[in-house]
């Protein structure tokens, strides 16, 4: 079978996040979305999503095998994927109305909407979903544990040096070539991950659930309270508590970030903070790209998202329920308004336009510190989503 990830309605509803990516590509838990998927299905996949971004991730068919499309805001377990590979041509797995899987065939289209020749069976599997940005945190500990699972089965975790304390060392895993000195960790609440050539450094203080993605580091002294996710190529440190990010992205100083998605590329500023809590204890509610308007979370602790590439100066102070988009610049004193669109530069004192040059500039250097290239694709990626947000500029 060849194994197509597609976007699905709750797309709409992940932007910021998405506006750069597949929702396929959210990383929650260890992995993202697409990395579970690949390797409970043990075969690579690619994606059916947005026009401007298929030149980065394309949609690769066959004719030799059946083309089976798996929602990409699906996360995988064992039973859903033996439900999958039973499919058959013309037929569909559901989720009440959703659509999770369906199997085409050597037909090289798909709309999830347009499949009423389909025969249609409802899924036992009860698979975790992605539907909303606050999802990310709110079952980022469900999803640690199980990439945990996933990821560490029968394999041997390097050994912890003797200066740190631990608590609950059956639950740590620490890949080749990590690094962790003197520091505090408590896996009984949750499994920690330290992923390859990891650092954390000495004074840390970790609960779990808690996973650190390959070659990123946690910072001296840092505090971190699971479940946090923190992605690959990333530094991190003061205060941390139930966030996620994604990865090539770092908040290395002093300072609070709580019950928030940072995307990639993004940078905090030293002594940065964001509230997760109102004073009135009263339901968080965040900006909506698809209604185009605040709506309610049912959360009482939410705080901050924020788009790729997007940086805070120092000192910078984000409201409970903050939505920042991609590539917007914020520094200065007071609190910035609960939504800052897409390359804007400013903060509480107002906004004007992020140009893109100049944030081509700043990518081009944060790529080359990463021995990465910013290149066509990714320069011809922001410009659309400049183009499509200049609505929210104004």
């Amino acid at each position: 079978m060849n194994y197509i990830l597609f976007d699905d309605a709750s797309r709409t509803n992940l932007l910021p996040l998405t506006f750069t990516r597949p929702v396929a590509d959210i990383r929650i838990g260890i992995l993202t979305i697409r990395e579970k998927w690949e390797k409970m299905l043990q075969a690579k996949t690619s994606s059916k999503t947005e026009d401007y971004l298929s030149k980065k991730y394309p949609t690769e068919f066959t004719i030799d095998t059946d083309n089976v499309w798996v929602n990409g805001a699906v996360c995988p377990n064992e039973k859903l994927v033996a439900e999958i590979k039973t499919l058959k041509p013309n037929e569909a797995l559901m989720d009440s109305a959703k659509v999770v899987a369906a199997n085409t065939g050597n037909v090289k289209s798909f709309a999830a909407a347009a499949l009423t020749d389909f025969t249609k069976y409802e899924s036992h599997a009860k698979a975790m979903s992605i539907e909303n940005p606050w999802d990310i945190f709110s079952k980022n500990g469900e999803a640690i544990k199980s990439d945990f699972e996933l990821v560490t089965k029968g394999r041997k975790s390097l050994a912890l040096s003797s200066t740190n304390q631990v608590i609950a060392p059956e639950n740590i895993f620490v890949e080749e070539g990590a690094v962790v000195e003197c520091a505090i960790l408590n896996a009984s609440t949750g499994p920690i991950y330290i992923g390859k050539d990891a650092e954390i450094m000495e004074g840390s203080i970790v609960r779990g659930p808690f996973s650190l993605g390959e070659h990123s580091a946690l910072k001296l002294g840092a505090k971190i309270y699971g479940p946090t996710t923190i992605g690959p190529h990333s530094k991190v440190g003061g205060e941390v508590n139930n966030s996620v990010i994604f990865g090539f992205s770092n908040k290395a100083h002093d300072g609070f970030l709580g019950n928030s998605v940072l995307g990639e590329w993004c940078n905090i500023g030293a002594d940065s903070n964001n509230s997760n809590l109102k004073n009135n204890y009263a339901e968080v509610k965040l900006w909506n790209y698809d209604k185009e308007r605040f709506v309610g979370t049912g959360l009482t602790f939410c705080g901050l998202i924020m788009g790729d590439h997007s940086k805070c100066g120092i000192n910078t102070m984000f409201n409970t329920g903050t939505v920042v988009g991609v590539n917007a610049n914020i520094f200065g004193s007071g609190f910035p308004r609960n939504f800052v669109a897409s390359f804007s530069w400013g903060g509480a004192a107002g906004f004007t336009t992020y140009k893109l040059k100049d944030a081509f500039e700043v990518a081009t250097k944060v790529f080359e510190r990463r021995s990465m290239v910013f290149d066509e694709t990714e320069q011809e990626i922001l410009t659309h989503v400049f183009e499509l947000t200049e609505k929210y500029r104004k």
